[in-house]
C-alpha cells in the first residue's frame, strides 16, 4: 500500500456522534497489539499473530502513517480504519486504467468488545466524508471476503455498490466501490 498522494496529513481529529477519529499516539500500543493477537479479529484477515511477535514489532507509536485514524471511545482506542492506495496487481479495479493507478481502499479492524454497536459504519462514514473533501471526486474501494457477513452489512450501510467477486486467499472475496456523489449515507456522518 502506498499513501494517498498529496494529501495534508494527520487532519485535524474527526468527530461523529460518538467517535473520535485521530493519529496514533502511543496510549495506542497496547489496543494495536490487542487487535492484531485477537483470534476473533484474526477470522477473516489471515489469523491473529503471537502477542508475543507483535511486542516485538510493534513500535512505540503504531499505526502513525497517512491514511490511517484511530478510532477513540471516551479517550480509548476500540479500533482503526485506513485509507491506502489499493496494490495495482490485486485482482479486480474498478476503472478502466486502475491497475495503473492504484484506487484508494477503505479498510478498518475493532477490538471484539467494540462489535455489534454501529462503531464500524460510523467511523468508516466519517473517513469516508473526509476522504471526499480532500480528494474529491475519487471513488474508494472496499473488500471483504463474502463469509464475513458484518463486514458485507458495514458495506451496504455505507453505500458500497458490488462490482465483482473474485478468488483469493483461498476464499471468496468481494469488491465493492463508493463515490460521494453516489452515496449520501457516509457523507452526513461527518
Amino acid at each position: 500500500m502506498t499513501g494517498l498522494g498529496p494529501v495534508a496529513w494527520p487532519p485535524a481529529p474527526i468527530r461523529t456522534e460518538r467517535l473520535v477519529l485521530r493519529e496514533s499516539e502511543a496510549r495506542d500500543r497496547a489496543a494495536f497489539i490487542e487487535l492484531f493477537a485477537s483470534p476473533e479479529v484474526g477470522t477473516y484477515i489471515g489469523g491473529a499473530r503471537s502477542r508475543e511477535e507483535l511486542e516485538r514489532a510493534v513500535p512505540e507509536v503504531p499505526g502513525r502513517r497517512s491514511g490511517c485514524f484511530v478510532i477513540d471511545l471516551d479517550g480509548a482506542m476500540i479500533g482503526m480504519v485506513t485509507l491506502d492506495r489499493r496494490d495495482a496487481e490485486r485482482p479486480g479495479c474498478v476503472r478502466p486504467g486502475a491497475a495503473k493507478t492504484a484506487e484508494a481502499e477503505l479498510g478498518y479492524l475493532f477490538l471484539p468488545k467494540a462489535w455489534g454497536q454501529g462503531y464500524a459504519a460510523e467511523a468508516c462514514a466519517a473517513a469516508l466524508g473526509w476522504f471526499a473533501d480532500v480528494l474529491p471526486g475519487e471513488p474508494v474501494v472496499l473488500r471483504t471476503r463474502t463469509a464475513n457477513d458484518r463486514a458485507m452489512r458495514v458495506a451496504e450501510k455505507l453505500g458500497f455498490t458490488e462490482v465483482q467477486r473474485y478468488e483469493e486467499y483461498g476464499a471468496e472475496q468481494w469488491l465493492g466501490v463508493w463515490s460521494a456523489a453516489d452515496s449520501a449515507p457516509a457523507r452526513k456522518g461527518r
